[in-house]
């Protein structure tokens, strides 16, 4: 994330914010997956992953503490790899953390599969 002005969440940023399914009302984490600077929307619209605290769909990406780099979540969290949305910078209420590279590739990877 950026700290100058308005902030630019960055590809392995976990943000806070709406959930579009569930409104305003009902916030989640999300995993930043791309933030393409030089393209349209940068740092207004974000492509990301949902995080959960359920663990009894198969295929969810475990986040074990040693791979936060900066932070952490109050629940054990996990990768949806099939649930991505994209996001509006005014959906989102804060920073929370930041993942590894190596984690978010594997959610990355994770979610190319589930397109195949």
């Amino acid at each position: 994330m950026t700290d100058e002005g308005i902030p630019i969440f960055e590809r392995g940023d976990v943000v806070y914010g709406d959930d579009p399914f569930k409104g305003e009302e009902r916030a989640r984490p999300w995993l930043v997956l791309s933030n393409h600077e030089g393209r349209p929307f940068h740092g207004e619209q974000y492509i990301t992953l949902t995080l959960t605290s359920k663990s009894w769909m198969e295929g969810l990406i475990e986040i074990p503490e040693e791979r936060w780099i900066r932070g952490g979540t109050p629940a054990k969290s996990r990768i949806v790899p099939w649930s991505v949305q994209s996001i509006d910078r005014e959906d989102i209420d804060f920073w929370q953390d930041r993942l590894e590279t190596a984690l978010v590739d594997e959610a990355v990877t994770a979610l190319t599969e589930e397109l195949q």
